[in-house]
């Protein structure tokens, strides 16, 4: 029996579930399987697409709902939507003109689909190779709006992901939530889409209390889920900030992190 009674494992992606070479570990699956056999239901989000998730389904016979954009975009097992919370159009350019002042790259995603400036640009190609599919190159984002779930902002310097987020969610934390899901993306969807409402979009399409809901992860966006479970753990890779949100922490994702936390915090196995 697991402890407090948990029945549902809600997982963050990248950085928690798969290693830094965005791989499944068999230790990984087993533990998801045991989750099953001791009748807990377990589902995943993530700041990726849905189409970006579909490489788990079968390993972990994923049969809960499937949450990416880190909630902007809720689908079932055959990726059928089930809900789905869109940026408001009249704030898309604005947004997209911040990115670019603080010298961010930008890539827009509208509904199932991936668009960018560059296709050489930065961790594009590493993003392609991760979600399993290629974005379509454009001129501009002038003509792209509607059913925009998510826009990032990508960059390799820590100093300018902050000080961008910072400027988004001062101009923009009516409309939108801006949060990072990888130390070099600004992920930005609408306000409503986190993962705390991923917790409590499972909670009441099972009708299990939130006290009885685990989560686990490693970045800034994870930590939202946090405050709305009875149980939380962060990642060994996770910083001291993140850790500090959580209610127990375990090893890394490149030590079977996740498999030792769901023995040990869930199904009080050994670890």
């Amino acid at each position: 029996m697991s402890d407090p009674d948990i029945r549902l494992v809600l997982s963050d992606v990248d950085g928690t579930l798969v290693t830094s070479k965005k791989e499944l570990t068999p230790e990984a699956i087993r533990a998801v399987a045991l989750l099953g056999e001791a009748g807990i239901l377990f589902a995943v989000t993530s700041g990726r697409p849905p189409r970006g998730l579909r490489m788990l389904i079968d390993p972990l016979e994923l049969a809960t709902p499937i949450a990416g954009f880190n909630g902007g975009l809720i689908v079932s097992r055959d990726l059928v939507t089930m809900q789905e919370l869109i940026i408001r159009d009249e704030v898309v350019g604005p947004i997209i003109e911040i990115l670019r002042s603080h010298g961010l790259s930008v890539w827009v995603y509208q509904g199932t689909d991936w668009f960018v400036l560059d296709l050489d640009g930065l961790h594009v190609a590493h993003e392609a190779v991760v979600c399993q599919f290629m974005p379509t190159q454009l001129d501009d984002f002038d003509t792209v709006r509607g059913d925009i779930v998510k826009i990032v902002g990508v960059s390799d310097e820590p100093a300018t992901i902050e000080t961008a987020t910072e400027a988004l969610n001062d101009a923009f934390s009516s409309s939108v939530s801006a949060t990072s899901s990888q130390t070099y993306y600004i992920d930005i969807t609408h306000q409503d889409a986190n993962k705390g409402r991923v917790v409590d979009f499972l909670a009441a399409t099972y009708s299990i209390e939130s006290r009885h809901i685990a989560t686990i992860g490693d970045m800034s966006n994870d930590v939202l889920m946090f405050e709305r479970a009875g149980l939380s753990i962060a990642m060994g890779n996770a910083s001291d900030d993140v850790k500090a949100q959580a209610t127990h922490a375990t090893t890394s994702n490149d030590e079977n992190g996740f498999a030792k936390a769901v023995a040990r915090f869930m199904l009080n196995a050994p670890s």
